[in-house]
């Protein structure tokens, strides 16, 4: 990226930070739309006002191969988060405010330092709810010669007002897809309507930057890449996930059919999430997705 689109990176990020902020005052930013005013001292369902509390930030070498390359990818994790996944693995800063609370200028100098560490690309872990706060120190990063691909990683429960802010500026979308029926969705995550809020995301964030894109040294620089969580006893509902995906989205989408699922958090209150799953559950759900005609499967 030269100097010219940096600028006019750090103008569009400017733009849209100040739309945000204004719907902090009534907070409409995820599909929960809480309608707390979170632009004080108010807190959102998400657990967090208006700043952005990093819980930490580095190289980090557990991505998908086309963001980890060599350098790693530069991850920044955020504290609080719009779903409530009652087997979160990272339940311990995406259900509590602890971490460092950052304002812009010292965000941007996060994002700064993981360029200079040598990251092939600026990972936003669970940015939905501070999407304000990221959007403004994004201005500010560009303005000082930031030019990593910019990785927008979510869970998938988006608001199509949300993501319209993100469009120009976003380059990488990798967004959960946890649950392709309903009923999971709202015992599991308090997300009720998760199935249709996603595939609705999904369409919005493809529209903008399409399949997933590497360079030559295999390197992801934009497009859409997706991850799906297998769940014991196909409680995802991964077919439909599979087939939405390939029919609807592009059969040529970059699919990571997950099977780190573990107990974790609250997942005990379930009898049926209190084991992973099986060799052949997870076996039959990429099976799923090779047989919907999905080609670029992650290994």
């Amino acid at each position: 990226m030269n100097r010219g689109a940096q600028a006019s990176r750090a103008a569009l990020a400017a733009a849209r930070a100040a739309i945000a902020r204004e719907r902090l005052h009534a907070c409409t930013l995820c599909p929960r739309r809480c309608g707390k005013d979170r632009s004080g001292a108010e807190r959102g369902e998400c657990g967090l006002g208006s700043a952005a509390v990093v819980a930490s930030h580095g190289p980090h070498f557990g991505e998908e191969p086309p963001l980890v390359g060599w350098g790693g990818s530069g991850a920044v994790f955020f504290s609080g988060c719009n779903l409530h996944c009652v087997f979160c693995q990272n339940h311990d800063i995406s259900q509590s405010a602890h971490g460092e609370t950052v304002e812009a200028d010292r965000l941007a100098g996060i994002f700064l330092e993981l360029q200079t560490r040598g990251c092939h690309n600026l990972n936003l872990v669970s940015p939905t709810h501070v999407v304000a706060a990221i959007l403004a120190a994004l201005a500010l990063a560009s303005e000082r010669g930031l030019h990593l691909p910019v990785v927008y990683n979510c869970g998938g429960y988006e608001s199509l007002d949300t993501l319209a802010l993100l469009d120009g500026l976003v380059d990488i979308y990798m967004p959960d897809f946890k649950y392709g029926v309903e009923g999971p969705d709202r015992l599991y995550s308090a997300a009720p309507g998760y199935p249709g809020i996603c595939r609705a995301a999904l369409r919005e964030m493809h529209r903008q930057v399409g399949d997933l894109k590497v360079d030559e040294l295999g390197l992801a620089r934009r497009g859409l890449l997706l991850r799906h969580l297998v769940l014991p006893g196909g409680l995802a509902g991964s077919r439909a996930v599979a087939e939405f995906v390939a029919n609807e989205i592009s059969a040529n989408t970059y699919v990571n059919v997950m099977g780190q699922y573990r107990p974790s958090h609250r997942a005990a209150e379930h009898p049926e999430l209190t084991r992973r799953p099986t060799t052949d559950e997870l076996a039959a759900a990429r099976e799923l997705f090779r047989e919907a005609g999905l080609t670029r499967l992650a290994r």
